[in-house]
């Protein structure tokens, strides 16, 4: 009689955490693919924010080069008159 009562008290609890953990881990597969997705999406994100970056220097260059050609335009505008 004892016997199954240790064993009860040792099987039961093991029971209880088998059945508590299959719902995690018949989820893994979905969170593994999440996260793959969510890294590839935080690459893209790099990616996209060095483009950015590149872009806007672009961007302060050509206003120079437009605020230089401004400044000409008004020392030609001023030399003729």
């Amino acid at each position: 009689m004892l016997i199954w009562i240790v064993l009860a008290v040792v099987l039961l609890p093991l029971v209880a955490l088998a059945l508590a953990v299959r719902p995690v881990l018949t989820r893994l597969p979905g969170l593994r693919r999440a996260a793959v997705a969510l890294q590839r999406r935080a690459a893209e994100a790099e990616a996209l924010r060095e483009s950015a970056e590149s872009l806007q220097q672009r961007a302060e260059g050509v206003q120079r080069q437009l605020d230089t050609t401004s400044q000409r335009i008004e020392l030609i505008k001023a030399k003729r008159g």
